[in-house]
Parts: structure tokens; sequence; C-alpha cells
């Protein structure tokens, strides 16, 4: 798994490695139930401080896209398959506006108007246990 981020980029490093991982999920390079690297080793290697990585984990943990579990670490959910499948879908649909003249701006104007208020997508926050 390549992990890319710049440093420079106005996106917190925190974002733009969740970034990273979730089009790596999109493109099917990473599937359901593939471990991630753990924060620990990803940190050091990016030049990040580990609550970094730590803080994108959660994050993708928080959309449904990897599970974190204790003794096993980050863990792809079955959700990849659906992602990766859905950006499938979206090429398609991309290459048939195009070749119907619609640009990339009227299509995303359209996808945003028939989709759902974020608010009504989010999935809930799972409960972490107290120590």
């Amino acid at each position: 798994m390549l992990i890319r981020m710049d440093p420079r980029a106005d996106a917190p490093l925190f974002a733009q490695i969740a970034a990273s991982v979730r089009a790596e999920i999109a493109a099917g390079r990473l599937r359901a139930g593939e471990r991630l690297p753990s924060a620990k080793q990803i940190a050091p290697s990016l030049g990040v401080n580990l609550h970094t990585v730590l803080h994108a984990y959660q994050e993708l943990r928080d959309e449904g896209l990897i599970e974190l579990r204790r003794g096993r670490g980050a863990v792809v959910t079955d959700a990849a398959t659906r992602v990766a499948e859905l950006r499938a879908e979206l090429a398609d649909l991309v290459a048939r506006a195009a070749d119907a003249g619609i640009g990339p701006d009227t299509l995303a104007a359209l996808i945003a108007d028939l989709a759902p208020a974020p608010s009504a997508t989010a999935p809930e926050p799972q409960e972490r246990p107290t120590p």
C-alpha cells in the first residue's frame, strides 16, 4: 500500500492519509479483510506523528471503511467491496456523460443535487470502551 501526502498542501496531514487509504480501497488495491500497516509503522515512514496516523485511521473507522481491532490492528471492512464496485459504476457514468457532452462540473452538480444531506448518510459513531 502506498500512502501519498504533501506536507505543503492545505489539507491536514491526517485527512491526506485517510484520502490516500480511501483511494486504495476505491481502486480495489485494498480489499475486505486486509490489514493496514500499523500506525507505528506508517508514522516514521511518512515523517509524521503517531497520533496523525491514528486520527486518519479513526476517521476511516467512523466512515465504516476499516475496523480497529485490539491485537489485530486496522482491518478493511466489507464496505471496501461496495466502494470499489461503486467506483466502477461511476467510471461508466462519467464516460456516458462525456459521450453526451456533459462536463465534470455539470455531472458533479447533478450528483450533489441527488445526494442526501451528509448528516443523513453519516454512519453512527462507534462507542469506545472506557478504560
